[in-house]
């Protein structure tokens, strides 16, 4: 069995759907078919000072940045408004 590779950009919507605490992180698990664990390992690396840097798109891809940065901040303000 190969190990499976996740993209920053699959990361980072696992992560802030955790964050948005409206599923457990058991229901996240299964509705993404990843072990719990993963997204905690994840959420913890994502909140530390240099979590940017582990989630940033590589610079070989500017398209995916470019959906990235537009997608991430109108994440993040509605997580900031609901919290």
């Amino acid at each position: 069995m190969t190990r499976r590779k996740f993209t920053s950009k699959f990361k980072t919507r696992v992560v802030l759907e955790s964050l948005k605490e409206r599923s457990t992180t058991q229901e996240l698990a299964q509705k993404f078919e990843i072990a719990p664990q993963q997204i905690n390992l994840w959420k913890r690396e994502f909140l530390s000072p240099d979590g940017a840097e582990m989630f940033s798109v590589p610079n070989n891809n500017p398209d995916g940045a470019e959906i990235f940065l537009k997608s991430a901040p109108s994440e993040q303000a509605q997580i900031a408004t609901t919290t």
